[in-house]
């Protein structure tokens, strides 16, 4: 990479090669050293990953399809690893030439005029990379380019000289990495405008027609064009995109899981000073997977994998916050501190008419009941059997000192001995945990019961008010005749 000029360049054997070629040999290189060119892609190692490096294979322009948060740019933006460290190219050149292959005028020029005494210069492969989001405000001029009346007018050029061209998005992407987020929304009169561009390389300006060979690798991703209503992609488009991937959210909780703590963004404090339990991490990843099959949620506008990530910060921040106000130097997740998650929940999901009759806030709170009746079977035995079941009922004693009339508010006030305090004073409660898990840490103990609390809850057999900051356990039947009283009250004061 000390080679300033074409002559010294010719010395190294230097050779071109397309973009196209270029990702295709450095791929065959990693699969056979059985690297990693994807890292941080969690959960495509079996359907997605294989499919792009088919693709690669065969020098195709790329199309990911897939609903929001499937990953589809971070694929796109880890490509640019598969791109050599450094290519030369002519100095001063807009379109960054190859100087054995210049396809501008002023490369021509440059190594017509200088010869071997061409200037070069050195391009890193992170410069090699262009994104665009199609928006419906695009021009043509944004992509291709248009002509530039005052260059025309200083360099006393006609306006069908190529010199007189001010390059758009795509010319100056030359030997890189073109991609365009969300094809669908792109006009398509705009899309029409690529059409050449991805087949005969042809760039048509204000009427005059330039053959510019350009060197680009395409990628488009897109959502499903059943799903986006603000357009699709064209057919004559898409049948020049020679291969679509189609995207996916994660199959597992486990997965679900990594991503999200592969992306969340936590401080070291809090990594330090709050415990998050394994149960409450699949709570999160369960959200998410209850709003993947929920009637309120349009599933063809999807859920994000952000919503897990968003959710996870919050929860943590909202039992920080708690620490904080409560004076402790440590603490860890309880259960009442989902009610922190709302907001993260709410900004991600896109409601159907059904669910906008319900609000976001219910439906969310919904996904959190769900999650932990889903996840109550794996810890607990199940509340319905065990209730019709002729052993013994593990529940009775707990359920029965709800029946007398008593009942627990759990909420972000509470300090950690305030909320063991709460918590203890359900009689068999603890007794019932450490029955089922007798190896659990203090804290963890503390945490399943508040989990068989809103478990018994999800199960009819509690019931469960939502708080400011938390939530109040009390009896089932006991409510239920309260709020048919209070009913009565409200009728009699319109008498």
């Amino acid at each position: 990479m000390q080679e300033k000029t074409l002559g010294e360049l010719k010395t190294t054997g230097y050779k071109s090669r397309s973009v196209k070629e270029e990702l295709r040999e450095n791929l065959i290189k990693v699969l056979r050293d059985k690297k990693t060119e994807f890292e941080g892609i969690i959960g495509y190692d079996e359907t997605v990953i294989p499919e792009l490096q088919t693709a690669i294979l065969s020098r195709h322009n790329i199309l990911l399809l897939g609903l929001r948060g499937q990953a589809k740019t971070r694929i796109a933006r880890l490509m640019v690893n598969l791109l050599d460290e450094y290519v030369p190219y002519v100095a001063g050149s807009e379109i960054f030439d190859d100087p054995l292959n210049p396809i501008s005028w002023y490369a021509k020029n440059e190594i017509a005029t200088k010869g071997d005494d061409t200037e070069i210069a050195w391009l890193h492969r992170s410069e090699r990379y262009t994104e665009k989001l199609a928006t419906p405000d695009v021009t043509v001029a944004d992509l291709i380019g248009d002509v530039d009346p005052i260059k025309a007018a200083t360099l006393k050029l006609t306006y069908n000289d190529e010199r007189v061209i001010h390059f758009g998005l795509i010319p100056r992407a030359h030997r890189s990495i073109f991609v365009i987020n969300e094809l669908p929304d792109l006009q398509a009169r705009i899309q029409v405008a690529l059409f050449n561009m991805l087949q005969e390389k042809d760039i048509q300006i204000r009427g005059f027609k330039l053959r510019l060979p350009l060197d680009i690798q395409f990628v488009f991703t897109a959502n499903p064009e059943d799903y986006t209503n603000r357009g699709s992609i064209v057919t004559p488009l898409k049948d020049r995109i020679e291969s679509q991937i189609l995207t996916h959210y994660p199959k597992t909780v486990e997965i679900s899981r990594k991503i999200t703590f592969q992306e969340a963004r936590l401080t070291a404090d809090q990594k330090a000073n709050i415990e998050a339990d394994g149960l409450v991490k699949d709570l999160i990843e369960q959200i998410a997977f209850e709003a993947r099959k929920s009637e309120y949620i349009d599933q063809k506008s999807g859920v994000s994998a952000r919503l897990t990530i968003s959710a996870y910060e919050n929860l943590i921040s909202t039992a920080e916050r708690r620490m904080l106000i409560s004076g402790e130097k440590n603490t860890f997740v309880r259960l009442s501190d989902l009610a922190g998650i709302i907001p993260a929940i709410t900004g991600k999901i896109e409601l159907v008419y059904e669910g906008e009759l319900e609000g976001p806030a219910h439906v969310a709170t919904t996904l959190i009941g769900k999650a932990v009746k889903t996840l109550f079977a794996r810890y607990f035995p199940d509340p319905e059997k065990a209730k019709k079941s002729k052993t013994a009922n593990p529940y009775t004693e707990v359920t029965e000192w709800f029946t007398e009339g008593n009942n627990v508010d759990v909420t972000d006030t509470l300090t950690n001995s305030q909320y063991k305090k709460a918590l203890m004073l359900v009689p068999g409660l603890y007794d019932l945990v450490r029955k089922f898990h007798p190896k659990l840490s203090e804290n963890q103990t503390l945490l399943l019961m508040e989990f068989v609390l809103h478990g018994l809850a999800e199960y009819s057999q509690l019931s469960k008010n939502f708080l400011n900051g938390g939530f109040g356990f009390s009896d089932m039947f006991g409510s239920l005749f309260n709020a048919e009283f209070d009913e009565e009250e409200d009728e009699d004061d319109f008498r």
